[in-house]
């Protein structure tokens, strides 16, 4: 892979994108036994074996590694079309519109509604403008007057381990997503390549589906070909918290604010 310009788009305090010009390094191949370590918490650290470093280098708010691993393999929409042949037909779809901007601008400035807003957001991390996506005020104010009246709102809500890192912010947007929503749903699922269980919501005014012979049924009228993962049944039981977290978010009362907000491990930088 040769050297190339690309564009990065930072996350800046007041969430709007800079454009950021960066060359990206050739591949740098890797000796059998080479490992990444990245730190996941204080106490704990994951590490990966590698077969080469497709880029390493660093913007202005955040170190860049895009790793070929010899277990999760490659990431990044750029790579995606070009070394994930699973994508290729997605980003090749004519319903893809792809748009790398501020989530926020976009949709306070559009005009259409949709059926589905999904937040795949990056850690509300102390520092960082990205926990301001998160609070009451934009749930209410700016996401969900974008919502058609039976449209559904899906937010990726950080860890939800049994331990005590589902009290960091998975229990408080739960619980503010209710303050905007008529119906809400948590569910959960480990990630091997985060090395732990994290979190979503699920919202909507409309009573949502929980039904596996229902699910299965509209899985099989609206897409072609198999899923390689998701059924009704495993939908439905990714929704069956613990005891533990189940308690936690049921006793919950924080509503995350700007004003009173809470963070995930990690730091942005101002």
């Amino acid at each position: 892979m040769g050297s190339q310009e690309v564009e990065f788009f930072p996350c800046k305090n007041d969430l709007s994108y800079e454009p950021k010009p960066m060359t990206m390094e050739k591949a740098l191949p890797i000796i059998d036994g080479t490992w990444f370590e990245e730190e996941i918490d204080d106490y704990l650290k994951w590490s990966f074996a590698l077969k080469s470093v497709l880029h390493k280098g660093k913007s202005e708010y955040q170190e860049i590694a895009l790793l070929d691993t010899k277990h999760f393999g490659k990431e990044v929409v750029d790579f995606c079309r070009k070394h994930l042949i699973a994508n290729h037909e997605a980003f090749r779809n004519k319903k893809l519109n792809l748009v790398i901007n501020d989530a926020k601008g976009e949709l306070e400035e559009r005009e259409e509604k949709f059926d589905i807003i999904v937040g795949d957001l990056a850690d509300p991390v102390e520092g960082g403008p990205c926990y301001q996506l998160y609070t009451k005020s934009f749930y209410e104010n700016i996401l969900k007057p974008k919502l058609n009246d039976n449209g559904v709102f899906v937010c990726y809500s950080g860890w939800a381990s049994r331990d005590f890192t589902h009290k960091e912010v998975f229990s408080s947007i739960y619980n503010t997503i209710k303050q905007v929503f008529k119906h809400v749903h948590a569910y959960t699922t480990h990630v091997p390549s985060f090395a732990d269980t994290w979190g979503w919501v699920v919202a909507s005014d409309q009573p949502l589906c929980l039904d596996a012979e229902k699910t299965d049924k509209k899985i099989a009228e609206r897409i072609e070909g198999e899923l390689l993962y998701l059924n009704g049944s495993s939908f439905v039981s990714s929704t069956i918290l613990n005891k533990t977290v189940s308690l936690t978010l049921k006793n919950e009362t924080h509503v995350y604010t700007e004003e009173d907000a809470r963070f995930i491990h990690g730091h942005g930088i101002n």
